[in-house]
């Protein structure tokens, strides 16, 4: 398979404490991995190396041919690589209308801005409702939709989801499940997705891997590790 995205030898270390040890992965164009495994196998540290939050200690991170690795967050996002950080960080004395925009803060095309804001307010007709509201005021789930409505807002082609489920209602979690499909379907937005609910990070994704303690453990097609008994104990509850 030709990949748009990979990693090589990956090593972040914070400190003496090494959290990624050495992994390698890969990403095809438009497809949705996923990245499962407990707190603190280093899931959200691959992100943050891969954003260039983080400065990897070794390996290669590269996105259709150019090297990620070394280069700053500002760089990465003009590249076509956004993230939905854990905790969504909106901004949230500012409306919702605002934070979305400042997703489009490198773009100069404003009638382009102004139909991915109507497309996006089209998706989440709960954020049309809200459009004027301060953000900090919206529930966990609606935040977690500006969040996400503002990393599109940036037209990437590869986007970073950390935890999008996480203290969010089910029913929310269903529909923002819905829209991640959608945008990789009818886009070809490529997806890698850190999640804890393991059963619907592999429903969703093709392919996905294992961490364990900062290592892969496991990875294949997400349909078969969602049959692998190991996985199922340790991740689906049985």
């Amino acid at each position: 398979m030709s990949a748009a995205f990979s990693i090589s030898d990956l090593s972040v270390s914070y400190g003496k404490v090494r959290a990624v040890k050495g992994i390698s992965m890969l990403a095809g164009k438009g497809e949705i991995v996923a990245l499962i495994g407990a707190n603190g196998a280093g899931k959200t540290s691959i992100l943050r190396a891969i954003t260039g939050l983080t400065r990897p200690e070794r390996g290669e991170i590269r996105f259709d041919g150019e090297r990620l690795d070394g280069t700053g967050p500002d760089q990465v996002v003009a590249r076509g690589v956004a993230m939905v950080p854990e905790g969504r960080r909106i901004f949230p004395f500012m409306s919702v209308r605002d934070n979305l925009l400042m997703g489009a803060y490198r773009r100069k095309d404003s009638a382009g801005v102004s139909a991915d804001l109507d497309a996006i307010l089209d998706r989440f007709p709960r954020l049309r409702e809200r459009i004027k509201q301060q953000a900090g005021s919206l529930s966990g789930g609606e935040q977690q939709m500006v969040a996400i409505g503002r990393a599109l807002m940036s037209k990437p082609r590869l986007l970073l989801l950390d935890e999008p489920s996480l203290g969010i209602a089910p029913i929310i979690v269903r529909e923002i499940a819905r829209f991640v499909t959608s945008i990789n379907r009818d886009h070809g937005v490529g997806v890698i997705l850190v999640e804890q609910n393991s059963r619907m990070a592999l429903k969703l994704s093709s392919r996905a891997y294992v961490l364990e303690t900062g290592r892969i453990a496991l990875s294949g097609p997400s349909s078969e590790l969602a049959a692998n008994d190991d996985v199922r104990r340790a991740y689906l509850g049985g």
